[in-house]
């Protein structure tokens, strides 16, 4: 590993201290005491997301059997930092401060995934060792060798499964609201389960968008920000029922990375909501405990949706992690 003792002891103090976060280190057991964010209790609405992505036209390259459309944005160091989006969003729903953040100092690439938004949907059967096998067609086919790869949610499975296929071709890897999956994860809430339950092929983006978007923050934080357009962007391309079931139905058939997790040796930042109940915040626990030296850091009071919930903290957070570990 190119991180030393000292360095994860630095990185512990910074973020703690900056941003009021818990942090822990599996290969150390270094948890400093709990902190809070000194967040306004008032639950002030967020200001509605200007995104440099709004109207930059998506890119397309052949990847086997799928055009895969993608962005990239700004022009910074040698390794570029891929974005895997999760289940049931698009590559233009990523927080525009976090892309405003790593923009500046990277190349940052976003891209749809199978079915998804601008990317065509293809023949082959939908999993999450499918999807891997996409991102890593995208690399090549963008003869990119080497790169910084943050997964969100669906998008941290497949970082796990493209870590453990194509280990040279990553660098430094950021897990967001991740489980790995299988007998060890820890399932959704009921709630969730409940709502996913309701979808059918049948109905409407606005449907869905109601019926699965509260659940992305604490109930609380929600009813003071009822209106999420104010801080999730709303592209016009989305994922239909019938992709989003297909995406429901890889995670399922997913046999998971848990007794695998040990074979990724790249420095590994795991970032979750304390109240996350899409991928309750235990199996990034999990998840830390088998990668070698693997971060944990946990945000307080905030969602599967921390990204949108925070953005701020959030973005410091991975950017932080990818200035000071090299």
């Amino acid at each position: 590993m190119r991180t030393n003792n000292q360095t994860i002891k630095t990185i512990a103090i910074l973020l703690v201290l900056c941003f009021g976060i818990l942090v822990s280190n599996a290969m150390l057991d270094y948890v400093p005491a709990a902190y809070s964010q000194n967040q306004d209790s008032s639950f002030q609405a967020a200001e509605k997301p200007v995104s440099a992505i709004d109207n930059m036209p998506a890119q397309r390259v052949k990847v086997g059997d799928i055009d895969i459309a993608y962005k990239q944005l700004g022009n910074g160091s040698d390794i570029p930092i891929v974005l895997v989006t999760g289940g049931g969003v698009t590559m233009d729903m990523w927080s525009p401060t976090l892309l405003r953040d790593l923009s500046s100092n990277q190349t940052v690439i976003i891209f749809d995934n199978r079915g998804a938004g601008e990317s065509t949907i293809g023949t082959r059967e939908f999993s999450i060792n499918q999807f891997a096998n996409d991102t890593a067609g995208l690399l090549d086919a963008l003869k990119i060798d080497k790169a910084d790869i943050l997964g969100y949610s669906l998008g941290s499975f497949i970082a796990q499964e493209l870590a453990l296929k194509k280990p040279d071709s990553i660098d430094r890897l950021v897990l967001y609201a991740s489980s790995c999956g299988g007998k060890d994860a820890i399932p959704p809430s009921a709630e969730v389960i409940q709502a996913f339950a309701g979808s059918t092929n049948s109905s409407s983006q606005i449907q869905e968008e109601e019926r699965i978007v509260p659940l992305l923050f604490p109930t609380d934080w929600f009813k003071a920000n009822p209106d999420y357009q104010n801080y999730i962007p709303i592209p016009e391309e989305s994922v239909s029922p019938q992709v989003l079931q297909a995406q429901q139905q890889a995670i399922v058939n997913w046999d998971g990375t848990c007794t695998n997790l040990s074979n990724i040796t790249q420095p590994t930042l795991v970032i979750v909501g304390t109240d996350d109940i899409f991928t309750p915040a235990a199996n990034s626990l999990v998840i830390v405990n088998k990668i070698p030296a693997a971060w944990l850091v946990q945000i307080r009071d905030s969602g599967h949706g921390l990204m949108y919930q925070y953005p701020d903290q959030f973005s410091k957070v991975v950017s932080t992690f990818l200035e000071i570990v090299r």
